[in-house]
C-alpha cells in the first residue's frame, strides 16, 4: 500500500450524489473530519442528476419499513432547514388519480396505508371534486386521493447546499477520484485514482456502483445493483398553468408509475419509464418511449396536447434485486453501506444521513460537534421567488430562455464547489436548459467559462467576446 498518507480522516464517504452530500453534512455537523470521494468531474454526476424532484411524504411507502422512517425523517429535516439555507419548496400537493374502477377501489387501500404511515391529511375525492382542484384533468377520471403534503423542490441546489455546509465545517471534496481498492487494519487504507486516503471509517454511498465498491473494499456485497432507466419529457413553461398539482398514478408492485408533475423551474415533466438494463453509465432517450409518455400526459391532462416539448432526458436509478433500501453496517470493519436507494432518495437523503451517523455510533468513535455552524444560503433558481435577473447590476442575461445572468455564472465559479463540467454548470445555473437547449447561449457560455470546465465548451470563430 502506498505510504503517501498525509491526512487521517474520521470518515471517508464514497460518492457525492444527493445521499453522499447529505451524509457528509451530517457527519461534519457531528464533528467528524470528513472526506468525500467522487469519481466524476462533478457532484451529482450519477443517479442524482436525473429525478422527478418530488419531496415525498411517505404515504405509499411500505408500512413499518426503514424507507418510510427515513423518508419521513428526511422530509422533516428538509422542512426545518430549507428557509435558513435558501433551499426551495414549492407547495403543490398531489392527486393520486384513478382512471378505472379497479384503480378507484385501490385508492381506499392507499389512503388506509397512508394513515397507518402517519400521514393524516389524506382525502378521498370523487372525480368532480378532483377537477374542482385541478380543472385540466381528463373527463375519464374516476376518483382521486388528495395528498396535500407532497411538494416539489430544486433537486440540485439542495445537495449542493448540503456539501457546501460540510466544506464550511472542514470537510474535503475529491473529484476525479475513483476508489480502486481498500484494506482495513483497524483503519481504512483506500487507493483511489487521486491517490491514497486513510480513514477510520467509511460510508459507501456510491449509488449505481454500490455493490462494486463493496466488492473492491473486500466487503462481501449483500445486494446487486440492477439499473432501472427512467425517461422523462419536459414541457414548455406554458404547461404549468394546466398542472398546478403533482398528478400521481396508482402505483404497482414494481413501479410508482408515470407522473405528470410541475417543476420548481416553471415547466412540467412527464415520466419516468421503468426499464431494466445492465449498463450503469448510459441512459439513452428513445423516440417510441418519449412519444408514449407524451400520449399518456395528454390523455391525463388534455390541454398538454398544445404544449411544445422543451427537453427530454433519461436517468438511472440504483435499484437492486429487492424493493427496499439495502443498508448494512459492519462494526468490525467500521463500514456502512447505503445501497439500493431508488426513487425516494432525494426525500430520504437527510434521513439516511441521520441513520448513518447513528450506525456509526456503534463503532465507538467519540465525536465533538463544532462550537458554531456556519450559515450557508443557496441562490434561488426557482420561479416562485425573486431571481437574480430581477435585481440590478447583474451583468447581462446570458441564457434568455432561463433568464440566467452573468453574475450567477461567475458566482458559481467563485463558490466553494465550482462546477467541474458543463452538466454541473447547467445544474447550478440552468444555463442552456431552456427551450433552445443552449443553441443561442452556448457560444457565450464558452467564452465566459474558458478552460474552467473539465471539457471546455467548443467555441466557433468570432464567438470570443
Amino acid at each position: 500500500m502506498d505510504q503517501r498518507l498525509v491526512t487521517v480522516f474520521d470518515v471517508a464517504i464514497i460518492g457525492a450524489g444527493v445521499v453522499g452530500c447529505a451524509v457528509a453534512r451530517r457527519f461534519a455537523l457531528a464533528g467528524a473530519k470528513v472526506v468525500i470521494i467522487e469519481k466524476g468531474t462533478d457532484i451529482l454526476s450519477g443517479a442524482s442528476k436525473a429525478n422527478s424532484a418530488i419531496l415525498h411524504t411517505g404515504f405509499d411507502a411500505p408500512q413499518g419499513s426503514l424507507e418510510l422512517e427515513l423518508v419521513k425523517a428526511g422530509r422533516a429535516e428538509y422542512l426545518s432547514i430549507h428557509s435558513q439555507m435558501g433551499l426551495s419548496l414549492v407547495e403543490t400537493g398531489a392527486l393520486v388519480c384513478a382512471w378505472n374502477a379497479e384503480e378507484g377501489q385501490s385508492l381506499e387501500h392507499i389512503a388506509e396505508q397512508g394513515r397507518r404511515n402517519g400521514i393524516a391529511e389524506l382525502g378521498l375525492l370523487i372525480a368532480r371534486q378532483a377537477r374542482d382542484i385541478m380543472p385540466g384533468l381528463s373527463d375519464h377520471l374516476v376518483a382521486a386521493l388528495d395528498v396535500p403534503g407532497e411538494h416539489i423542490i430544486d433537486p440540485w441546489s439542495a445537495p449542493l447546499g448540503y456539501i457546501t455546509q460540510a466544506l464550511a465545517l472542514g470537510a474535503e471534496l475529491l473529484r476525479n477520484a475513483e476508489v480502486l481498492s481498500g484494506e482495513f487494519d483497524g483503519a481504512w487504507h483506500l487507493e483511489t485514482t487521486a491517490g491514497p486516503i486513510l480513514a477510520a471509517s467509511i460510508v459507501n454511498a456510491a449509488g449505481l456502483y454500490g455493490d462494486i465498491v463493496d466488492a473492491r473494499l473486500g466487503l462481501v456485497p449483500d445486494f446487486t445493483i440492477k439499473p432501472r432507466k427512467g425517461q422523462f419529457v419536459v414541457l414548455d413553461k406554458a404547461a404549468r398553468r394546466h398542472v398546478p398539482r403533482i398528478v400521481l398514478p396508482v402505483p404497482t408492485e414494481t413501479t410508482k408509475g408515470i407522473v405528470v408533475c410541475p417543476t420548481a423551474f416553471g415547466n412540467v415533466l412527464i415520466g419516468p419509464t421503468a426499464e431494466e438494463q445492465d449498463d450503469r453509465e448510459r441512459a439513452t432517450v428513445e423516440t417510441e418511449a418519449l412519444e408514449a409518455l407524451l400520449a399518456r400526459g395528454r390523455a391525463l391532462v388534455p390541454a398538454l396536447a398544445s404544449i411544445s416539448v422543451t427537453a427530454a432526458y433519461a436517468g438511472l436509478r440504483p435499484a437492486s434485486e429487492k424493493k427496499h433500501y439495502r443498508i448494512c453496517a459492519r462494526p468490525d470493519r467500521r463500514a456502512i453501506t447505503l445501497g439500493g436507494v431508488r426513487s425516494t432518495g432525494l426525500s430520504a437523503a437527510l434521513g439516511l444521513a441521520q441513520h448513518a451517523v447513528s450506525l456509526h455510533e456503534s463503532f465507538g468513535t467519540q465525536l465533538a460537534p463544532p462550537a458554531a455552524v456556519p450559515d450557508v444560503t443557496m441562490p434561488n433558481l426557482t420561479e416562485n421567488c425573486e431571481r437574480d435577473w430581477q435585481r440590478a447590476d447583474h451583468g447581462e442575461i446570458i441564457c434568455h430562455c432561463e433568464l440566467v445572468t452573468r453574475r450567477e455564472i461567475e458566482a458559481t465559479f467563485a463558490s466553494p464547489v465550482p462546477p467541474g463540467d458543463f452538466g454541473g454548470l447547467r445544474r447550478r445555473t440552468r444555463a442552456g436548459m431552456g427551450r433552445c437547449q443552449g443553441f443561442y447561449c452556448n457560444a457565450r457560455l464558452a467564452a465566459i467559462t474558458g478552460d474552467r470546465l473539465a471539457v471546455p465548451l467548443a467555441v466557433s470563430p468570432g464567438d470570443h467576446r
